[in-house]
């Protein structure tokens, strides 16, 4: 199976600017390039416009740096812009108001595309049985339902793309169905297991925005997008297995779970993804979700060569995986405690405050390169090279506290600025040189870990490895002293084992 996605068609209607929202997302750090292929002058927005660095895109875009509940700033990024890609979603929102805070972004947007004269908008929304009262739904659900019918009662012409579970490298779904059916060769489910569903490939999707950036005419109106196929959640999991080559029993209960807790939390505990994530994923798998019509064909014809059924959609994203080249995935709109940005421990912003740190320093007759390697794979599948029960351990405890846990990377060997690696998130990289991970676990403080590797002079290596803490109160200092004797088993095996995956990379 090809790993890279098949080139974009030129598009009808090339001189048109599309602005796209949640640029830095999963669905939009991938729609973009084929927005750029098809010909189309592209916008790029995020809260932070250097979020965008990291793409290889980020030099062929104009940038906008906007918060949409900002009039101004969306006003000021919707100059001059003939469509909208509106791809943002407070699906880890745990505040209560989330529902209101969404209603008045999308009020906002609907009034900045009216002033600028946006000819369409565009909204990726979820997919639902259209007979459910807003009532009977979700409040995550509900809350996109409320935002399709601000945009489409809104001047500007709205086309609303009802999709269910997005299938491919990296995404969400995806990480769910693969951790579930990998970890669990018995899976007691709970009873929305058995609900139908349709999926749609991240490929379609992207076939279907670009197409409705190229409309021929404004549409205001909502269509359902997916394979055509309904499936089980239950088949969704065995399909997976079989097509790496398990074997899985899949077991319902008579009885449901609630979605807001056990079922969210089962999730969250199974896979990488976080509890705060897994419960409007949940939700979402709680009734059925499957196209009603296909009226999305009288407006943008099927992708060449027909859509994607799942076991095409998950062979593709396998493919993907193993070339290692996800180019985005669901942890990088993910953030729990800050932006990834956010000051370094050794600003001067930290002056004054409790800083407890944790150095050990090895060196090694070995090439620094190849201990970059190690150090820029680690993480995910690769592990941490010391201690992986109590590692194992730590994450599950964070898991059940409602962090992100162990256990995921967008690439098992390359980083960015902004890639999530198990319960950290790469806050800065200098490639052969230096790493900075920021701790996203739940802690009364902030934490780093730095990793740094520099020629010995000798033809060897030098290689650092600092944990700083921050802490927070007399909670935090607490933890502190107590992960404390640990930390004397975890990090010097941690830096010993390094250096020793670079000797037994040199030597194979």
């Amino acid at each position: 199976m090809n790993e890279a996605p098949p080139p974009v068609a030129p598009a009808h209607h090339p001189g048109r600017r599309v602005l796209v929202t949640g640029a830095t997302g999963y669905v939009g750090g991938r729609v973009i390039p084929a927005l750029l292929e098809a010909g189309f002058t592209v916008r790029a927005c995020s809260r932070r416009a250097a979020n965008l660095d990291r793409f290889d895109w980020a030099d062929r875009v104009e940038r906008a740096e906007a918060d949409l509940a900002d009039p101004g700033a969306t006003a000021a990024a919707m100059a001059g812009v003939d469509v909208v890609l509106y791809l943002v979603h407070s699906m880890a929102g745990a505040e209560e108001d989330f529902e209101a805070a969404e209603a008045r972004v999308a009020r906002v947007i609907a009034e900045a595309a009216a002033a600028a004269g946006v000819r369409q908008i565009v909204y990726l929304s979820g997919l639902h049985p259209r007979t459910r009262a807003a009532g009977e739904l979700s409040k995550h659900m509900r809350s996109r339902e409320a935002v399709a019918r601000i945009l489409l009662e809104a001047p500007t012409p709205t086309l609303v793309l009802r999709a269910a579970t997005l299938i491919g490298s990296g995404s969400a779904s995806f990480e769910i169905i693969r951790h579930l059916a990998e970890r669990l060769p018995l899976m007691i489910a709970p009873r929305w297991i058995g609900n139908r569903i349709e999926p749609l490939s991240i490929r379609d999707c992207l076939h279907y925005l670009v197409g409705a950036a190229d409309l021929g005419e404004p549409v205001n109106r909502s269509c359902d997008i997916g394979c055509g196929v309904s499936y089980r959640f239950a088949d969704l999991l065995r399909g997976y297995a079989e097509a790496v080559g398990l074997t899985r029993r899949v077991v319902a209960l008579p009885w449901p779970l609630p979605v807001d807790g056990l079922s969210g939390a089962w999730i969250g505990l199974v896979t990488p993804v976080p509890a705060a994530l897994a419960v409007p994923l949940a939700q979402s798998m709680a009734e059925d979700a499957v196209c009603e019509e296909r009226s999305i064909r009288e407006l943008i014809p099927d992708p060449p060569g027909g859509l994607a059924d799942y076991r095409t959609a998950v062979a593709r994203a396998l493919a993907r995986e193993l070339g290692g080249g996800v180019p985005t995935s669901w942890d990088g709109s993910w953030r729990r405690g800050g932006d990834a940005a956010a000051s370094a421990p050794g600003d001067p912003g930290w002056s004054g405050h409790t800083v407890y740190r944790d150095q050990r320093e090895e060196t090694a007759g070995v090439d620094p390169a190849l201990v970059w390697e190690v150090v820029e794979g680690i993480g995910g599948d690769a592990g941490w090279y010391s201690a992986p029960r109590l590692w194992r351990l730590r994450g599950i405890l964070d898991a059940l506290i409602g962090g992100p846990g162990l256990g995921g990377r967008r690439d098992p060997r390359r980083l960015a600025v902004g890639d999530r690696v198990d319960w950290w998130r790469v806050e800065e990289i200098r490639p052969g040189r230096r790493l900075v991970l920021r701790a996203e676990m739940r802690l009364d403080g902030a934490g780093w870990l730095i990793l740094e590797v520099d020629p010995d002079g000798a033809g060897g290596t030098r290689y650092r490895q600092t944990a700083v803490y921050v802490p927070r109160g007399l909670i935090g200092r607490a933890y502190w002293w107590a992960v404390y004797p640990f930390h004397g088993l975890v990090f010097p095996a941690m830096a010993r084992g390094v250096l020793a995956e670079a000797r037994r990379r040199a030597a194979a």
